[in-house]
């Protein structure tokens, strides 16, 4: 069995794309026009580093995945049993399972973009070395710098977040427990976290609007680590915004159900290491 794997933002870089543009006129045709700019020039000039901020990384980064995509299963005839994403990329494996067509996706992703990018003052952090869950413990230990995990990736690399300020005293907590790389992250804002209450409230108005239909393939969810079920699928993305992404609990929900052939589809392998990662920890649920 296949999973077809969709990254999210960190996956963004100048030349993304560049072999894909030119190949499928009418996606480029479309992005432009719901965009009202160059989704092309976006991804291949990078001009005022606008890749790297949040409004145009969640487009550049779904038009790639999705275009990576179509060219993927045209020449390799190839079709996932699975389908899953990371944060963003989770928008990618819904236009895969057929849930909604492109035009409606970046609609989608272009509301999410805006809306997240408008929170500022958060900051996000990776601590290397321990389990999610021992890092989610710390952070409860410390209520006044009001920390949470906004991304369990793999056993041993959780991200945390909060006010930027906060993130940073936390650095000598963690590191003072030894054996724990503290990495703080480049982002524009707190994703993943009561921060993005306002934004998560403005986008379950939006997305309101359209009609998401029955996924054609299982899609595992972010916010469950489980397959999309109900009618309201939108809640899952509504929900998604301001709550943690169970991409750990995912790939092993994956590799419970037989998932043998992991194929992260973008321009990045940030969910292959991942991945490699997991594995080397999996035991099956029993």
């Amino acid at each position: 069995m296949r999973a077809f794997l969709f990254p999210g933002q960190g996956s963004q870089k100048k030349g993304m794309g560049a072999e894909l543009f030119e190949a499928y006129p009418m996606h480029v045709e479309i992005a432009d026009r719901v965009l009202g700019y160059s989704i092309k020039e976006l991804c291949l000039k990078n001009l005022e580093d606008k890749l790297n901020f949040t409004e145009y990384t969640q487009v550049a980064i779904f038009v790639v995945n999705a275009l990576t995509y179509l060219h993927y299963i045209e020449t390799k005839k190839l079709e996932p049993d699975f389908v899953a994403g990371h944060s963003l990329g989770e928008y990618n494996a819904l236009l895969a399972a057929k849930v909604f067509d492109f035009e409606t996706g970046l609609k989608l992703v272009h509301m999410r973009g805006q809306l997240m990018g408008k929170v500022s003052g958060g900051g996000m952090a990776a601590v290397l070395g321990f389990s999610g869950e021992h890092v989610e413990a710390i952070c409860r230990e410390y209520p006044l710098l009001s920390i949470s995990v906004a991304n369990y990736n793999t056993n041993i690399q959780t991200i945390i977040v909060g006010e930027r300020e906060n993130i940073m005293k936390s650095r000598d907590i963690f590191t003072a427990l030894g054996g724990v790389k503290f990495l703080p992250l480049n982002v524009s804002g707190a994703f993943h976290s009561s921060y993005m209450m306002l934004p998560k409230i403005e986008f379950e108005k939006y997305i309101s609007q359209f009609e998401l239909k029955k996924p054609q393939i299982p899609i595992i969810s972010n916010l469950t680590a489980r397959e999309y079920k109900g009618d309201t699928l939108s809640s899952y993305l509504v929900d998604q915004i301001d709550s943690p992404v169970r991409w750990n609990d995912t790939v092993k929900y994956l590799l419970d159900k037989g998932v043998q052939h992991f194929i992260e589809l973008g321009q990045s392998t940030m969910l292959t290491r991942m991945i490699e990662s997991i594995r080397e920890n999996y035991a099956p649920t029993k």
